[in-house]
């Protein structure tokens, strides 16, 4: 099986440019030297089985069903996926209940899978960085009730850190890896990391890939009816990729997939929110769509 390229490149609800308007160079500075945050991978050879789950916006009765879809747990929640790989592509957070319910479910299966040779990897999605900046719009009666109350403290830079993973044949990001960024997706996961810690400054400075409208965490430009496959195939060229796995963007009649493959869209609503299915997809060549319950 090829290598995977799970880039945690960062990942609804911003505007984007006008058609004739091409988007500005992303500003993405350095990460600072008193940055202390060790670096990460942006490449993972590719396990012997990996499963993506798009947004969970919060639903854990409808992350226990990807979970259990995708081979990992069983109905006690423990882990059985063996040497599976399950890759989270963000937006763990807002629109539901039980946000940190799944984070803590979560965490939990990552010890449990890496015990047996397999891993729970988590990418950041743009309501992740929305929280740690103090935007709550899309927190419900009961979201805010969470974290013990105390939702702006935990969330907060230097509170609880959902560090992105980055990660060739397959790139994995929230909403996907345009042109504009994909020479700066080192930068983009080291900043974005190390604000997260509360080592690049406050919620009222946001890490760029949150304020950029076409970052890795806010693009649209892969989740629409129209892809430009060009487009697509110089992206995945200069990353030396063959295909993209992006969220983001719910799809209406569940996984999607454009470009004679290339491309795969996952975000399927599957949160209550949305009442979308619960479908996941097992990374391979090609992929395949796992379709459970609820």
């Amino acid at each position: 099986m090829l290598p995977l390229l799970a880039f945690a490149a960062l990942g609804c609800d911003r505007g984007h440019p006008k058609a004739n308007e091409a988007p500005a160079p992303p500003p993405v500075p350095a990460a600072a030297k008193t940055c202390s945050l060790a670096p990460i991978a942006l490449k993972l050879p590719m396990p012997k089985r990996a499963v993506a789950i798009g947004d969970l916006h919060g639903d854990f009765d409808a992350a226990r069903a990807a979970l259990r879809t995708a081979g990992a747990i069983a109905a006690d929640e423990k882990w059985i996926g063996k040497d599976l790989t399950i890759i989270q592509t963000g937006d763990v957070l807002d629109r539901g209940e039980g946000e940190s319910k799944i984070l803590e479910l979560l965490e939990r299966l990552d010890t449990e899978a890496r015990a047996q040779g397999g891993a729970v990897i988590q990418l950041i999605g743009n309501h992740e960085l929305m929280n740690a900046a103090q935007d709550f719009r899309y927190v419900t009666e009961g979201g805010a009730k969470d974290f013990d109350g105390d939702r702006q403290h935990e969330l907060a830079p230097g509170g609880i850190a959902i560090v992105p993973t980055a990660g060739g044949d397959t790139v994995l990001s929230h909403a996907g890896v345009t042109a504009e960024w994909v020479s700066h997706l080192d930068e983009v996961n080291e900043h974005a990391r190390c604000w997260l810690d509360g080592q690049e400054g406050g919620a009222d400075n946001p890490t760029p890939a949150l304020s950029s409208e076409d970052s890795p965490v806010w693009t649209r430009l892969w989740g629409g009816p129209q892809v430009d496959c060009a487009a697509l195939a110089s992206v995945l060229q200069k990353l030396g990729a063959k295909r993209m796995v992006v969220a983001h963007t719910p799809q209406p009649d569940g996984i999607s997939s454009q470009c004679d493959g290339a491309l795969w869209r996952i975000d399927v609503g599957l949160s209550k929110h949305y009442g979308g299915p619960i479908e996941v997809l097992e990374l391979g060549d090609p992929p395949k769509v796992l379709k459970g319950t609820r």
